[in-house]
């Protein structure tokens, strides 16, 4: 595992992150809270994610209401210190995590709490990394950023970014932090893979010129480029498209599966599995930081492995990329 700074920040990331979002449920949907992993199986896959090198987790506030921090502040207190002051912990807030109309958001009010909230069940006195996890209409950008500044000057978060950002809020937000004066976004967390490269129009471009780093969710788009989905077969059991068909069910079509048969024999090419090549291609895009994997268990990881030894070639990238353009 190799290390790479975040943006233009002297934080070292490893090339993947883990995705916590399955531990106690599945992300911030109350439907599934005390699903997804129990917290035996969401330490077997931190003990995999950091033998392996993985050095930073993702979290929010959200997932599996609470939950999925809990069982990080768990192994935390389990492992000790050590474990503790290499790896580095990202969380976030928007997502509601309760009934009443100020329980949600970005206002000052509730960034506040939640990041009290979110040291309490983590154990820690301090957040490496936080994120806005969605924008909120509701409430002015200025607000925002001043209160994320402020858990920094406070000391309570180190470095702060936006998640779900389309690029004209984003240059608006790091314009409103040159104008105020405060601390500015250092990186942006979309969803991107070889099936969703829309940030590729405008905000990958906005990162580059203003030297964001780029921690992409949904890498393997759902698991429709592992392979696990047929055309004309039922979901798999527990699969995505099960449970939160509501991403990915525009890629359900013939054009669709016809490229991921193209994509299933270049993978046999170079000698890993759909997934390894997937990743690969990801860790090999010069405009991304570190991709978010999500494995529900610790053989997920295998993929990871193969990215990880597979250096993809300027053909075989450019080949990639032409593939799935226009899906």
């Amino acid at each position: 595992m190799q290390y790479v700074n975040l943006g233009e920040t002297g934080l070292m990331v490893s090339e993947f992150g883990l995705g916590c979002g399955n531990f106690g449920g599945i992300g911030s949907s109350p439907e599934f809270f005390g699903q997804g992993e129990s917290h035996s199986e969401a330490f077997a896959i931190m003990d995999a994610a950091a033998d392996m090198g993985i050095n930073f987790f993702d979290t929010a506030d959200a997932y599996g209401g609470g939950r999925s921090e809990d069982a990080i502040g768990q192994w935390l207190a389990q492992k000790g210190s050590a474990a503790r002051d290499q790896i580095l912990i990202s969380s976030k807030a928007f997502n509601p995590v309760g009934p009443g109309p100020n329980d949600r958001g970005l206002s000052r009010r509730h960034i506040m709490r939640q990041v009290e909230s979110s040291l309490q069940r983590l154990g820690v006195d301090c957040l490496d990394m936080y994120l806005m996890h969605e924008p909120d209409p509701s409430t002015p950008i200025e607000e925002t950023v001043r209160a994320m500044h402020d858990l920094v000057t406070q000391g309570k978060v180190r470095y702060i970014g936006a998640s779900n950002m389309p690029a004209w809020l984003l240059m608006k937000a790091l314009w409103t932090s040159d104008r105020l004066g405060v601390n500015r976004f250092t990186w942006v967390q979309n969803s991107y893979s070889l099936l969703d490269m829309s940030d590729d129009t405008e905000v990958l471009p906005a990162c580059r010129d203003q030297k964001l780093g780029y921690t992409p969710f949904s890498p393997l788009a759902g698991g429709f480029l592992t392979g696990k989905y047929q055309l004309g077969d039922d979901y798999p059991s527990g699969s995505r498209m099960t449970m939160r068909p509501e991403p990915y069910v525009d890629w359900w079509n013939e054009k669709t599966f016809a490229k991921l048969d193209r994509f299933k024999q270049m993978a046999a090419d170079h000698g890993v599995s759909m997934a390894g090549l997937a990743l690969a291609w990801l860790r090999a895009h010069p405009d991304v930081t570190a991709p978010i994997v999500g494995p529900r268990r610790p053989d997920h990881f295998e993929p990871v492995s193969e990215a990880l030894a597979l250096d993809l070639s300027d053909d075989s990238y450019a080949m990639l990329t032409e593939l799935f353009k226009g899906i």
